[in-house]
């Protein structure tokens, strides 16, 4: 067995000794409700009857004895979201799968879930960052009735895993699995509908050609096949030991989903403390589960969206991750998969090549990954260095493969595509924040060009189309973090931009907003914390500043006088339109209690303040 990197001991170090204080205080308020033992023993008859009311007698029976685990279902199942259409049938697989090792299951609640491919440009895209702490608090409500000895979580995209994962760390005393549903077929290549898109943006075709590409990449049930923020967060389930082994992208309706969905909660049935082991999931989560996480995300060059999801789910079991963190790991995470918007490839490729049980054995093997972490398996990630397979129709694992199907998406740690990970810490006169470099060609990563400023994603478009940005520029996108108006994604301005860069044009973003897990060519300094709204530097910027976006060095400055530039007062700007109308209203209350991007946008309280713990 390799011994770990140093570096990745060292980060995990610091991370252990910043979060003592809050891990102990969460540890203790996991252990207090532990030792109440199974709960169902502590509720009165009342609670009890109402509680299984409308069961069938069987299942009526085995829940009044007392003896067998009963598990809950949280689902975030809608039939709009393609990745979720799946879930709909999983219930009452899932309760005949029980059935047959006497255990039971109920479905505790539903979770809210948005799909951000809908919402991309809209004014519901300023709920989706929120969404996240919605299902969290949902997922609180689903589990309060306080009558389940483990969780089954049912959930794929963008804010909804890192949601479920909140609520799930928040009953830290019961054990949690989670159950994917895998990604739709592949459709057309993903460099056509990229291409497609760009055509649409320069004006050469119209909408039915775009819509005809774009339903041909999106066309059936199951997760987009692109690797954004919804394959970023099985990959994160697989290596932080939520999933069975290997359940990440099996394609959904076929026997091999349906056998890993049985399996599943038979194990969770197992990991509960009235199974034959007890792996409750506040304890099986600590920060080597995070820094794993990490790495798999740098390796595999995912989500930006997980620079602020991983810090908040963190957070959840006590675990103070920083920005810092991620760049000290990045200088020596090799990145190992090149997977659209990072490749040609889309993610059943990518699992075709040797997906998840490949990497993660590579990266283990090489000292890259704390290989003793806790799993719903047990202790250590040996067991996800297989793929599961159906051996005369029954559920088997084999060895992952020895070497990969294709070196143009899936490299060993000896020949990787890059010797770092594929995100930066940018710093300077600015503030902090986020680059994903792993898609941006090296030629791109240091533009110094002058400001245009926008206050409005439509503002940049209209330029666009007026024939404006036909020049070098770093556009300057402010207003858009988590108190101004919800922090949506500006992934739209993607194709005309990516159009300039084309051109030949030395084009970047600079925003406190976001730009998705699909984030691509264009360098784009993402997160920028303090947001304008509150008195972050990005909101003294002006047109025609000279602006340094440096990704080799990690810089983000503007080139202005320092004495000039702090006499400077942030530009007025009104809010008001943004927090009325598609429900916006209903959400103020998170706009102003969230936290900076850093702190990971979290409008609601998950650590254990001191003194709590033992109340």
């Amino acid at each position: 067995m390799s011994t770990l990197h140093p570096t990745i001991a060292r980060v995990t170090e610091r991370i252990r000794a910043r979060s003592a204080a809050q891990r102990a205080a969460y540890l203790a308020r996991i252990e207090r409700a532990i030792a109440h033992g199974p709960v169902r023993k502590g509720l009165s008859c009342t609670n009890l009857a109402h509680a299984f009311a409308a069961f069938p007698a069987n299942d009526k029976q085995v829940l009044r004895e007392l003896r067998q685990p009963n598990l809950a279902i949280v689902s975030a199942y809608n039939d709009m979201l393609s990745a979720h259409q799946p879930f709909e049938h999983y219930p009452e697989l899932i309760k005949r799968a029980l059935r047959e090792r006497g255990a039971t299951a109920q479905f505790a609640g539903g979770v809210p879930a948005m799909c951000d491919g809908v919402t991309q440009g809209q004014p519901g895209m300023e709920l989706s960052l929120f969404s996240r702490d919605t299902i969290a608090q949902a997922t609180a409500v689903a589990l309060s009735h306080n009558t389940f000895d483990g969780v089954l979580y049912l959930g794929v995209c963008d804010k909804i895993v890192p949601g479920l994962f909140i609520g799930a760390l928040t009953f830290g005393h019961l054990p949690a699995v989670f159950i994917p549903a895998g990604p739709m077929t592949t459709g057309i290549p993903n460099k056509d509908k990229a291409r497609t898109r760009q055509l649409f943006a320069e004006g050469k075709i119209g909408r039915d050609a775009l819509l005809e590409a774009e339903s041909q990449s999106y066309h059936g049930p199951g997760t987009c096949t692109f690797y954004g923020t919804a394959n970023s967060n099985q990959m994160l389930m697989e290596v932080m030991g939520l999933h069975l082994p290997g359940t990440a992208f099996i394609n959904p309706g076929t026997p091999l989903r349906d056998a890993l969905t049985a399996a599943a909660a038979k194990r969770a049935a197992a990991i509960t403390a009235l199974g034959d082991e007890f792996i409750p999931v506040g304890r099986m989560i600590d920060e080597r589960s995070l820094v794993n996480a990490v790495i798999a995300l740098l390796a595999t060059g995912g989500s930006t969206n997980h620079t602020m999801h991983l810090v908040a789910m963190g957070r959840a079991a006590g675990v103070a991750l920083n920005w810092d963190d991620f760049n000290d790991l990045s200088d020596v995470i090799p990145l190992l998969a090149r997977v659209y918007p990072n490749g040609d490839a889309d993610v059943n490729q990518f699992h075709a090549a040797g997906g998840t049980a490949y990497l993660i054995r590579e990266l283990a093997d090489a000292g890259l990954l704390h290989r003793d972490a806790h799993t719903v398996m047990g202790e250590g990630l040996d067991a996800y260095f297989a793929d599961p397979w159906l051996d005369d129709g029954r559920l088997a694992w084999r060895p992952a493969a020895a070497g990969t199907g294709n070196d143009n998406i899936l490299r060993p740690t000896e020949a990787p595509f890059s010797a770092t990970g594929g995100l930066k810490l940018l710093t300077g006169n600015l503030g902090r924040s986020v680059i994903k470099v792993s898609a941006v060609k090296p030629e791109h990563r240091v533009v110094q060009a002058p400001a245009i400023v926008f206050d409005d994603q439509d503002d940049v478009m209209a330029a666009f189309e007026r024939g404006e940005l036909e020049r070098d520029f770093i556009a300057v996108i402010r207003y858009q973090g988590p108190r101004a108006n919800g922090m949506p994604e500006l992934h739209k301005l993607t194709p005309p931009l990516g159009v300039l860069l084309g051109r030949g044009f030395k084009v970047a973003i600079v925003t406190d907003g976001r730009m998705s897990g699909a984030s691509g060519k264009v360098p784009a300094a993402i997160h920028v914390t303090p947001e304008a709204l509150c008195d972050g530097p990005i909101g003294r910027i002006r047109d025609d500043d000279m602006i340094l976006l440096d990704a080799e060095r990690g810089v983000l400055e503007v080139l202005v006088d320092a004495d000039e530039f702090a006499q400077r007062k942030a530009g007025e700007h009104d809010l008001s339109a943004y927090h009325w109308g598609i429900g916006r209203e209903l959400f103020d209350g998170f706009r102003a209690r969230s936290s900076g991007a850093e702190e990971g946008a979290m409008s609601i309280l998950c650590e254990t303040p001191p003194g709590v713990a033992d109340a």
